[in-house]
């Protein structure tokens, strides 16, 4: 099983994981890394290197990052070019992404990384509202 650390800038992580247990259910293997204001790039790897401490030292771990080129993911990104092989990230962190991952974990980790990225930005919608003319329609 697949597992997933999601990192972000500020508490964001620890809020659409929260969202997405209330939706999905409480899941196992899934640590959320915060990187606050008040704290130091090295605080950050740290936080990052004891979530994946949690895991197996055989697990595949997914990175789910808020944003490319911030500090969470150029930590992150590190950690990952240490483990090719079993590590992957990817970036654009939202909760329907965050729910798809849980369904697709018992795949292999680079195909989920590519049908996350197809599912993160389906996620993304606007609402069209038409507009009444005032008209009923004839029956």
């Amino acid at each position: 099983m697949l597992a997933f650390v999601v990192v972000s800038h500020g508490s964001f992580a620890q809020g659409v994981v929260d969202s997405s247990y209330m939706i999905f259910g409480k899941q196992d293997k899934v640590q959320t890394v915060t990187f606050q204001l008040d704290e130091e790039p090295n605080d950050l790897t740290n936080k990052l290197a004891a979530a994946v401490a949690h895991f197996d030292a055989d697990d595949q771990v997914l990175f789910l990052v808020d944003l490319w080129g911030g500090s969470p993911f150029n930590a992150a990104s590190r950690i990952v070019a240490e483990h090719t092989d079993r590590m992957g990230l990817i970036t654009g962190l939202n909760l329907p992404m965050l729910i798809e991952a849980y369904t697709v974990r018992d795949k292999p980790i680079d195909e989920v990384i590519a049908h996350l990225e197809e599912t993160g930005k389906i996620g993304i919608k606007h609402l069209t509202l038409l507009q009444d003319d005032g008209e009923d329609d004839p029956l």
